[in-house]
């Protein structure tokens, strides 16, 4: 499946199987719970089922479905908003280091960052998330709904927060 491929040779398995790691990496970001982790990942692949059809073609394929994903976290959020975050990150992660040592470094690196990308403004952890991704600010713009300009801005003041919580988590 390529990215500029028309709406209607769009494989919904290919798709899971091309985009399914961005789009873990994406509920992972907006829930810590893994079994509510799990949930947001089958709401957001629901969704993207749903809204295939609706697919145009206007953006690449990989941007339509972050859009869909970043949505349905939004509402997950805001369903969740008056639970307490008490549940500790997943500790399975992979990691490429080759010594254990390397491997739970890297893994706290990680997740002081998932921490401090989580404790981000909403509209900061978007441009966040995204960035961190590879997406574009345009393409961020695209999924997000908004100017340019408005990303370029988020993602100074992220960088800066994110710069500023990681600093002081030291």
């Amino acid at each position: 499946m390529q990215d500029g491929a028309p709406p209607t040779a769009i494989d919904f398995r290919d798709l899971v199987v091309a985009q399914g790691p961005m789009l873990r990496r994406i509920a992972a970001a907006y829930e810590a719970d893994p079994a509510l982790r799990e949930e947001l990942g089958q709401e957001i692949l629901t969704s993207i089922w749903r809204a295939l059809p609706s697919f145009r073609g206007d953006a690449s394929i990989r941007t339509f479905v972050a859009r869909v994903a970043h949505n349905r976290c939004i509402d997950h959020v805001a369903r969740r908003a008056a639970l307490p975050r008490s549940a500790p990150l997943d500790e399975s992660w992979a990691s490429d280091a080759p010594s254990p040592l390397e491997a739970l470094e890297r893994i706290d690196q990680h997740e002081r960052l998932t921490r401090a990308v989580r404790s981000l403004p909403l509209p900061l952890r978007q441009v966040a998330i995204q960035t961190l991704e590879g997406f574009t600010p345009a393409e961020i713009a695209d999924v997000l709904g908004v100017g340019a300009n408005v990303v370029s801005v988020r993602l100074t003041r992220a960088k800066a927060a994110l710069r500023a919580i990681l600093e002081d988590g030291r």
